[in-house]
């Protein structure tokens, strides 16, 4: 089985704006989605969510230090989770069933570093 990023992108103002009770039904959607990763034949390799963008720190070059985000978007990088699937349609079968509160998921297949993907 292959390895595929599932790239989590949300609006932050709904975790800004989240009451406990739609913060607690986000993390009962994840523990869902992790439980029907396995069910659909994949498997997890890992995955965390990510602090807000405002607590980012951004290296440009070897020198350019700037607090915040790289760029400005509606959408911002809020986790991700490393699956084991068949191939990339397997791959997307499991993703559209993560959630992404007011935005979406990216799917994209981890570097084997014994071979050059390029």
């Amino acid at each position: 089985m292959a390895k595929y990023a599932i790239l989590i992108y949300e609006d932050p103002a709904f975790y800004a704006n989240a009451s406990p009770e739609a913060w607690g039904a986000v993390i009962d959607a994840h523990n869902a989605f992790t439980k029907q990763v396995f069910e659909l034949g994949g498997s997890l390799a890992g995955g965390e969510a990510l602090a807000p963008t405002t607590t980012a720190t951004t290296i440009k070059g070897a020198s350019t230090v700037t607090d915040g985000p790289f760029v400005e978007t509606k959408e911002a990088f809020g986790g991700f989770y490393v699956v084991e699937a068949r191939d990339l349609d397997h791959a997307v079968e499991i993703a559209k069933l993560c959630p992404a509160p007011g935005g979406g998921v990216e799917v994209r297949p981890v570097v084997d570093p014994t071979t050059n993907p390029f």
